[in-house]
């Protein structure tokens, strides 16, 4: 609660964001205060000539000198305004970048589970949309808010010295304006938080209805699916025309009331020339200067619901920023060894326990496999090695130091890990299975391909190795995203392999080679396969047997099916379903 009470407010809260574009912040400011400048001027000239004119000032040349001045005044303000917001928009632009870029580089050092309970819909409506849609905003305020707020001080303290009755009357219709707009705001918390709840669940939608359309055509889920979409498009429009409904009246009463400066002044200071007390020339100028005072006030208000957004849209960076990360130190010893071994790991995800106590040893050049009912926490353990997870308690150690002792990239450079669902991002082939060593060459790409059995279907590609995958490898088959990942990990040449389903979604024969080529490559390597056909980890060193959380039972195939455990009633499942197909 104490922290809540002290943060900061959002403009302060992303003004301590800027780094060195601090500066720019700063220049940007002193040009809309030169602004300023130039913007009032005009008011203090009108009224020379005004009294000019009163006094019988017939000098024409005098009036076009007045008048070459304002002009010379506008083309400053102009400019000001110009490079003031194009200074200011530079350094947002910037700052919101190396916003993005932090949060995502956060979601890389935060347990894959926490990143995994946002829904992604939300976190690129935040990352994307949201950060986005404040940038003019927040390139706006800090200049224009700075010259709007100084404009009627200073314009109010001169009619003040003028005379301090005038002064007050120059501001008699603010209260009933002021009662107004706060009568608007007063349940606008309520309608804004409705807004960015509908919006949300409307962005996650979209995202759930054009990611499943395939399913939701195959299964005639279509009028359901849509009926929802519609359903949540509605809640999202109606929750703005909702709150602009309930708005509208006191909105408009507090932007014709307030700016109406000439319904006070002009009767009070009328009775006060009319009674001798005030200067008829002094009345000509509080009229033409009162008539600046109210509009820029009108203009910062305007600002309220733009600091709300800012406020909701920062939070939910900080959210990001500030979520708690597996800690790792930057620089260290990395160990020579690529022995792996878990001391009594326990886990847990949405506070329920996935493992309970698990220790384990994977000798340096080993072939170990883990196998286990569906839910049992094989995938938990492989997540875990690969350091996508913290363990809640225990060890994990790679060549006897703890993984979390070693710096997380110089961790990664030592693991290679392929689930069965790995991601291809949309650019070629080629540049997909790069990814694994950056710097490889594309005879190095290409040979990798070839040992991981996918060359042939490459070739068969319209652009070969420079056919663009499409969204999420959209454009190639599930076997075929499988094989390609397999390939970027066996390029990548990382003394640890982490094989999770690799080969879910391979016919026999290609899995066939997969697994030749797997050997091939992996000889000498540490090497960690998840598999339910149990037929491609017969020949492992060390079989694991996972289930309910625990080790169940672990050896050698042979020793394990002289168990007569576990083991052997998935061994014996598993031949009567490859002998049936």
């Amino acid at each position: 609660m104490e922290a809540k009470q002290n943060s900061p407010s959002p403009i302060a809260w992303v003004l301590g964001q800027t780094g060195d574009h601090g500066g720019q912040y700063v220049l940007s400011v002193i040009l809309a205060v030169i602004g300023v400048g130039f913007s009032i001027a005009p008011y203090f000239i009108v009224t020379a000539v005004v009294k000019a004119l009163m006094d019988g000032n017939r000098d024409l040349s005098f009036y076009l000198t007045q008048c070459a001045v304002m002009a010379v005044l506008w083309l400053g303000r102009v400019l000001c305004h110009a490079f003031s917001t194009a200074t200011s928009h530079k350094a947002t632009f910037a700052v919101l970048g190396e916003i993005r870029k932090r949060c995502t580089e956060k979601l890389t050092r935060m347990p894959l589970g926490a990143v995994l309970e946002q829904s992604s819909g939300a976190l690129k409506n935040t990352l994307i949309e949201r950060i986005d849609s404040i940038e003019t905003t927040l390139a706006h305020i800090v200049p224009e808010f700075t010259a709007n707020l100084l404009i009627p001080i200073i314009i109010l303290v001169y009619i003040f010295t003028i005379d301090w009755r005038m002064g007050l009357a120059s501001l008699a219709t603010v209260p009933l304006g002021m009662f107004c707009y706060v009568f608007m705001m007063a349940g606008s918390a309520k309608f804004y938080e409705h807004t960015v709840v509908a919006t949300k669940a409307l962005n996650d939608t979209a995202v759930e209805y054009i990611g499943g359309i395939q399913v939701i055509k195959v299964f005639g889920k279509t009028k359901s699916s849509y009926d929802r979409f519609v359903h949540d498009a509605y809640e999202a429009a109606h929750s703005f025309i909702d709150w602009m409904r309930a708005s509208i009246i006191p909105f408009t009463f507090a932007m014709v009331i307030m700016p109406a400066t000439m319904v006070s002044v002009l009767p009070i200071g009328g009775l006060l020339v009319k009674g001798g007390s005030l200067d008829p020339q002094d009345f000509v100028t509080i009229i033409i200067l009162s008539v600046g005072v109210i509009t820029p006030i009108i203009t910062m208000m305007s600002y309220s619901d733009d600091f709300r957004t800012m406020g909701t849209i920062f939070g939910e960076v900080r959210n990001i920023l500030e979520a708690p990360e597996m800690t790792r130190p930057e620089s260290g010893d990395v160990p020579a060894g690529n022995s792996l071994q878990l001391n009594d790991v326990h886990f847990s995800y949405k506070d329920k326990e996935i493992l309970h106590g698990v220790s384990l040893k994977i000798p340096e050049g080993s072939f170990v496999a883990l196998v286990g009912p569906s839910g049992s926490g094989k995938s938990t353990i492989a997540r875990l090695v690969a350091s996508l997870w913290d363990v809640d308690s225990g060890s994990i150690t790679l060549g006897g130091t703890d993984i979390r002792q070693i710096p997380q990239e110089a961790y990664a450079d030592k693991v290679a890990f392929v689930s069965q669902d790995n991601y291809l991002f949309n650019m070629s082939v080629r540049e997909n299975i790069r990814l694994g060593r950056p710097e490889a060459t594309d005879l190095e790409v290409e040979e990798a391909a070839r040992q991981s059995g996918c060359h042939e279907f490459i070739m068969g590609l319209e652009n070969g190795y420079d056919t663009l995958v499409g969204s999420s490898g959209g454009h190639l088959s599930g076997g075929e995203r499988q094989r390609i990942s397999i390939a970027r990990a066996m390029l990548k040449c990382a003394p640890v392999v982490i094989l999770d389903e690799a080969t879910a979604y391979t016919d026999p024969e290609n899995e066939a080679v997969i697994q030749r080529s797997v050997s091939k490559l992996t000889q000498g390597k540490t090497l960690i396969v998840i598999a339910h056909r149990l037929s491609t980890i017969v020949d492992a060193d060390h079989i694991y047997v996972i289930n309910d959380g625990r080790i169940d039972d672990s050896g050698t195939h042979e020793e394990l099916i002289s168990h007569h455990g576990l083991y052997e009633k998935m061994w014996k499942a598993h031949m009567e379903v490859r002998d049936n197909g």
